[in-house]
């Protein structure tokens, strides 16, 4: 399960109004109104955290004539949990297994005598092997600016935005107001 996912299902059950209506369609479906009445609330509130739910991906709606009815996707809901539990467990990363031989080669193929890298692979299980061995310079806990890791990027490659991206889309690093800093190995690849 991605990261994300996870992020944003978490982020829409942390409300408490949310969390009463995902126990409201645990059993039924109902309409806005009826889920309005139900918890004292006006329409235009519902609509918000209906929205919400509907990001994680927790809702179905389903229509009938002219009314919209919502109910619970319990096996989103049940994936997310097992998700939680199983997070951290098994491999040390999210990384394709590679033998020590192949990644040896992934690094020869790519990568310049200098430390340089010619080119950033279009396989993806290629392009984790090399996206690891370019943050091996970083420290974990340490918050970079994106200065910092722009001009640590340009020692190995002229397109070190593109560098920069992939960090954030293949988890090796987060990134919050432009700074960036390393998330833990068992994210990476997310």
């Amino acid at each position: 399960m991605q990261f994300n996912r996870m992020i944003t299902f978490y982020k829409a059950m942390g409300d408490p109004t949310r969390l009463r209506i995902v126990a409201l369609l645990r059993d039924q479906k109902l309409h806005g109104q009826a889920i309005a009445g139900k918890l004292g609330l006006k329409p235009p509130t519902i609509t918000h955290h209906i929205d919400k739910l509907r990001e994680a991906g927790l809702i179905r709606e389903s229509r009938v004539k002219n009314t919209i009815y919502f109910s619970l996707e319990k096996k989103v809901l049940e994936g997310q949990a097992k998700a939680l539990l199983s997070f951290g467990k098994g491999k040390p990363s999210m990384l394709p297994e590679v033998t020590e031989e192949e990644r040896v080669k992934i690094l020869d193929a790519f990568f310049n005598a200098d430390g340089s890298l010619k080119t950033i692979p279009a396989q993806r299980k290629k392009r984790m092997v090399v996206m690891a061995q370019l943050v091996k310079g970083l420290k974990y806990g340490k918050a970079y600016s994106e200065k910092e890791i722009s001009t640590y990027l340009r020692k190995f490659y002229a397109d070190y935005a593109t560098l920069r991206r992939e960090l954030i889309v293949y988890q090796f690093m987060h990134r919050k107001n432009s700074i960036y800093e390393m998330n833990p190995p068992e994210l990476w690849g997310g």
